[in-house]
């Protein structure tokens, strides 16, 4: 973060003259009395347990983009140690950063999406969410054939067999905007996009005021009310710093495009789970990139286009592909 950006953010002003998240721990004392003080002000929960509130370490910590590679690694072995200690396993956390000439965008073919939910259950595997409550990024709406009119869809539809005939499906999750309302709401800048395309949220910068969850017309943000809970056998202990290391309670999260596993080359978990080749993901400043060319080539369309949110998350049909049987739901 250069210091224009945070001389004009005054969430973000260490001149004396603007509040930042470390600031108004300063102000209030560095007491764990004072400390839970302060986050409770800042939280919209009404109770906070002990493992709730922060170390100190964590609250004063710099914001992501002002931290240098020391300061990432005091951070990371942190979080290492606190997942060591919830969890009893030994986490490969890093901190994966974007490539250079790549944008990430992704393209699904609603003609081959049969509503199985298999990429909404791979996700939360791949991405260490909550088992209870169970956290989903991916909402997958049941459609009735001949409208777009979200209104009209079902998210808790239930079937012994998909897909339903008269219906089709259309997964949700973040779009990934280009223009994000989430984003521009945050007090503290908890949450920003990257070079690559990808929107993402420091976990231990959030204060959970849960303007970004209001602000986003997708549904995209999920808010932990409580401590989230899943058992040691179901971590994935391939984590990285702003993706899938595990939460705490009162924070935002949400879909990151997997950037722990796409900024190295591999697929989205939706992606490689998705048994009719539905999901489509890549680079789209590569012209030779399979998502480039259906861009090009298809006729592509994004949710809710008036509120100018630029989406790089695109939906098309193929009339020339044949829907699939009924397969098991």
């Amino acid at each position: 973060m250069s210091n224009e950006n945070s001389s004009a953010n005054p969430a973000l002003r260490q001149d004396g003259l603007g509040l930042s998240r470390r600031s108004f721990l300063r102000n209030s004392g560095a007491a764990v009395g004072g400390m839970a003080a302060a986050v409770a002000a800042l939280s919209p929960l009404l109770e906070l347990q002990a493992d709730d509130i922060p170390t100190v370490d964590a609250f004063i910590q710099k914001h992501y983009k002002e931290m240098d590679e020391g300061e990432m690694q005091i951070a990371l072995n942190r979080i290492s140690a606190k997942v060591k200690e919830r969890y009893d396993i030994e986490p490969n956390l890093r901190d994966i950063r974007p490539k250079e000439g790549v944008e990430f965008v992704y393209a699904l073919n609603l003609s081959r999406c049969i509503g199985c939910r298999k990429c909404v259950y791979a996700c939360v595997d791949e991405n260490n969410q909550s088992r209870s409550p169970e956290i989903q990024y991916i909402r997958v709406l049941e459609m009735p054939m001949g409208t777009l009119d979200l209104e009209a869809g079902k998210h808790d539809y239930d079937r012994p067999k998909v897909p339903s005939g008269d219906h089709f499906y259309m997964p949700i999750q973040c779009h990934q905007c280009a223009d994000a309302p989430c984003t521009k709401v945050c007090p503290v800048e908890a949450t920003w996009t990257e070079p690559d395309g990808i929107t993402v949220v420091d976990y231990d910068w959030c204060i959970g005021c849960r303007y970004c969850e209001a602000a986003c017309p997708y549904w995209a943000r999920r808010f932990n009310f409580s401590t989230p809970e899943l058992e040691p056998e179901d971590i994935n202990p391939d984590m990285s710093y702003l993706s899938n290391r595990p939460r705490e309670k009162g924070v935002m999260e949400k879909c990151h495009f997997c950037l722990h596993r796409t900024r190295e080359g591999k697929m989205p978990a939706c992606q490689e789970v998705c048994p009719t080749g539905a999901r489509k993901f890549g680079n789209v400043l590569d012209p030779r990139s399979e998502v480039s060319q259906i861009l090009k080539t298809k006729r592509v369309f994004v949710l809710k286009e008036d509120v100018g949110t630029l989406p790089r998350f695109f939906y098309y049909f193929d009339e020339r592909h044949a829907r699939p049987e009924g397969q098991e739901g």
